[in-house]
């Protein structure tokens, strides 16, 4: 059983989320302009940005949480969102989301690295994967800059903003020992 985490960083806290931070993640979340690269973003009603809080409290307070959606707060405002999915093959997939007023001062990846090390030293994930849209550049940078390599980039990505539009996407993976 995964007991709810608190990391700390230098800057950062990442805790998990929760219903009451419903109107500051609806805040970043229904950005159509910085969620245009995301396949579930942006939230369309601040009704689906609850629903999508209760099923991270109820996933955190299940038996064997495999989908551990986090909060990231810098000096007590919230100003994001980071994700570690548990894959059946004993590896975690990531991704993560900013508010625009936070982005470019290295909050993803500070919010990554503290994941990354938690997942490795409590869980024995070795192996970790992201995605993004091939026009996401911030989301790919922030990828290398966790030491990520790109391995693959494919066609098939539909993102919520236009769900016609066939994407590109870039899949980085990297080994954690």
């Amino acid at each position: 059983m995964i007991k709810q985490i608190r990391l700390k960083t230098e800057r950062l806290e990442i805790v998990p989320q929760s219903l009451e931070y419903l109107d500051s993640t609806y805040a970043y979340a229904c950005d159509r302009a910085n969620m245009r690269f995301m396949i579930f973003l942006p939230v369309d009603s601040i009704e689906e940005t609850a629903e999508f809080l209760r099923g991270a409290e109820a996933e955190w307070q299940s038996e064997n949480p495999r989908d551990l959606e986090c909060a990231i707060f810098c000096n007590g405002v919230h100003v994001g969102g980071i994700n570690l999915e548990l894959l059946d093959n004993g590896s975690a997939e990531m991704g993560w989301c900013l508010a625009k007023s936070a982005q470019g001062n290295g909050y993803a990846v500070e919010a990554a690295r503290a994941l990354v090390e938690w997942a490795r030293e409590s869980l024995g994930v070795k192996k970790f994967i992201a995605h993004c849209d091939s026009e996401n550049v911030p989301s790919w940078k922030t990828m290398e800059k966790l030491g990520m390599k790109r391995v693959s980039c494919y066609g098939g990505r539909h993102n919520k903003i236009n769900p016609t539009e066939e994407r590109q996407e870039f899949l980085y993976e990297m080994e954690k020992q």
